[in-house]
């Protein structure tokens, strides 16, 4: 539904009434720590939705604007402005005791913590709210969920893009029609306390030269070194450690910050010493050699194998590749692979025959065929599909109640969703549903709520109505009708099963955007999730302990991989594919609880790969198979031959991340 004049007053919304201040800002490029802030607006609204207040300027950042043909800020335009010191203390008296609320709200709330920072300014804000966030929620039937299509979406007049007074504006019109939304699907707000947890001040260090060479193994004793050997160092030295790694570097090697069984060797003067480094090299029976048998070794270091290039390796043309080697897929046609499965849009396989859990260093690689891009469904796809199409909220039930609804869901051909949306079509009400707060919303939102036993033939019984509707006033919805009515349909993401598989598009010549993957939940009172990524090598390791990132460190050091808190529940990891070096393989992310909870617990995670910010989603999975399980790889992108590939893992482990951790490489303290 597209609304023609939406209304100003959201006074009726108590609980979504606050204090607002809605910013946006125009950046010299994308990285808060490097960037720097060229314009800044602000429009402030009190919480029955009125404005009170409007500042905008532009900012000379005192180097180079980067991308003019973006923000159209040229260093000419910006020579006479001020500079953001002398307009930080304007900015904050608006920021002041309001939430501030932004689309992808983490970039503004960056750039600003680290404005503030260089200007040794305080900046007071404690809570923010993203409005793309927020809407990942609502899920209205928008083709994407950028600031334009929401706009047009919403029926809020934009007319210049990228100008940060008007994109303000326009995020004022965005905000009061969303909070409607929320309010009738009784969605908890996303708010993130300021600052998270992620301490903003974080600057990664310089990114160290990515090794071109692949690991030999371990070094033999007597024999010669080999390029791409991981080498520590550790313990006083009589050449300067700067010096050592510099010519281990220069000569091919990997000088690693910690040791692990995939160490060459340890460089050390004091093999018996008791540093960490020395103590898990004996345990893990890594060789040990002394500085001058290093610096001797050193000039002789021989040829190691080249990281496998993105142009080897197998795959079709165009970026499409199917798994099995064999045949590229043809849009809608699901290939014949034997023991490998496919999905289509609206479409879903049942989930792959239960396999040994892996080690924490093996994730689970279940087989998958390559599919299409997302698109939807002809009559004749969705043959034996009777859900194809439609979005289930399964309430009430045991979690393996609920875990197996969901999944009958998938199997049936539907999406399982985790919360109340926009595009959900109907309910499945399980023993204890009853009390779920949801519930009473169905009337209102005319979605239809089935029994238990619906789930075996869907379609064959009348939905069950939910409490206070009147009887035959809910049905199920209908498919569209023509193909003007079809075109108006946002496209369906691809529904992958716990191990299903799909091949990213192939980047347009003049863009590599950034790939998303978002992990969402439902609201939690006693568990606290956090959200992480691994930056693996051909071995399933890091190349160095800074390529996992996780709360405490949200960026790996070439700035390649981030962690982006969406809110309570719902954090994502930005993964920059085309500037990942050749060694890094694989991005494998993950969620933990912090305390006593279980993922048995917590219920279904969904996870969404999406290209950039704001597109629309290809792929969605449900993962609730975990128990008793405190940690959970959720999904991962991975090298095949040239053709990137997004995988939903759903992989649980009892222990906690430390050891996960700590199976991938990284140095842990105890």
């Amino acid at each position: 539904m597209t609304l023609s004049s939406p209304s100003r007053d959201v006074s009726g919304l108590r609980d979504y009434a606050f204090d607002w201040a809605l910013v946006d800002v125009e950046t010299s490029g994308v990285i808060a720590r490097r960037d720097r802030v060229l314009s800044v607006a602000v429009v402030t609204i009190g919480p029955d939705g009125e404005q009170t207040g409007e500042f905008s300027t532009l900012v000379n950042p005192g180097c180079d604007p980067g991308p003019v043909h973006v923000h159209g800020l040229t260093a000419e335009r910006l020579l006479g402005a001020p500079t953001f010191e002398q307009v930080a203390g304007r900015i904050g008296a608006l920021l002041q005791d309001r939430v501030l609320v932004a689309h992808n709200a983490q970039f503004d709330y960056d750039f600003l913590a680290h404005e503030f920072a260089r200007a040794r300014l305080y900046l007071p804000v404690s809570q923010r709210l993203c409005t793309l966030a927020l809407n990942r929620q609502v899920d209205p039937p928008a083709a994407d969920m950028k600031l334009g299509t929401l706009a047009a979406h919403y029926g809020v007049e934009q007319t210049r893009a990228h100008d940060a007074l008007d994109d303000t504006r326009v995020l004022a019109g965005i905000l009061r029609a969303t909070l409607r939304e929320a309010a009738r699907l009784d969605l908890p707000l996303p708010l993130v306390a300021c600052p998270p947890r992620q301490d903003v001040q974080f600057a990664p260090q310089p990114p160290k030269t990515p090794c071109a060479y692949r690991n030999p193994g371990r070094a033999e004793a007597g024999g010669p070194l080999v390029q791409g050997m991981k080498i520590a160092i550790t313990g006083e030295t009589a050449t300067s450690r700067a010096e050592l790694v510099a010519r281990s570097v220069a000569a091919g090697l990997n000088v690693m910050s910690s040791v692990s069984r995939h160490t060459s060797a340890l460089v050390t003067n004091e093999a018996g010493s008791a540093s960490a480094k020395a103590r898990r090299a004996a345990a893990e029976g890594v060789p040990v050699i002394d500085e001058h048998t290093f610096l001797r070794l050193l000039s002789d270091v021989r040829a190691g194998t080249p990281h496998r290039g993105a142009a080897e390796g197998a795959g079709a043309s165009g970026g499409v590749a199917s798994a099995s080697g064999g045949a590229a897929l043809v849009p809608g046609v699901v290939p014949s692979v034997p023991g490998v499965t496919a999905a289509v849009p609206g479409n879903a396989v049942a989930a792959p025959a239960p396999t040994a859990a892996p080690t924490p260093v093996a994730v689970p690689s279940t087989p998958g065929a390559a599919v299409p891009a997302p698109r939807r469904p002809s009559p004749a796809a969705t043959t034996g599909r009777p859900l194809a199409g439609r979005r289930v909220l399964i309430l009430g039930g045991t979690h393996p109640a609920a875990a197996a609804a969901r999944t009958r869901v998938v199997e049936l051909g539907g999406s399982a969703a985790i919360n109340l949306s926009r595009t959900v079509t109907e309910a499945v009400l399980l023993p204890g549903g009853e009390a779920d707060r949801r519930l009473r919303r169905m009337p209102e939102l005319g979605l239809p709520v089935h029994d238990e036993h619906w789930l075996n033939a869907p379609g064959a019984a009348a939905p069950r109505a939910a409490p206070g509707a009147t009887p035959g006033a809910v049905s199920p919805p209908t498919a569209p009708s023509s193909p003007e009515r079809e075109a108006d349909q946002p496209p369906s993401p691809l529904v992958l099963p716990r191990g299903g598989v799909v091949d990213l598009p192939a980047p347009q010549q003049d863009a590599a955007p950034l790939w998303h993957i978002t992990a969402a939940w439902e609201p939690q009172e006693a568990a606290e999730i956090d959200v992480v990524a691994f930056v693996l090598d051909e071995d399933e390791q890091v190349t160095f302990d800074e390529d996992f990132v996780f709360y405490g460190a949200p960026e790996n050091p070439a700035g390649t991989v981030r962690l982006l808190t969406d809110g309570p529940a719902e954090q994502t990891i930005a993964v920059d594919l085309a500037a990942l070096p050749p060694g890094s393989r694989k991005v494998a992310v993950a969620a933990a609880i912090d305390g006593e909870a279980t993922f048995g617990d917590v219920g279904a995670v969904q996870v969404t790969a999406v290209p950039g910010t704001g597109a629309a989603p290809l792929a969605r999975a449900t993962l609730d198979a975990a128990t008793t399980e405190r940690t959970l790889l959720l999904a991962e992108f991975y090298r095949r031959g040239p053709v990137w590939r997004f995988r939903a893992v759903g992989q649980g482990y009892d222990d906690g991340l430390a050891n996960l951790a700590r199976g991938y490489g990284v140095d842990i303290a105890d």
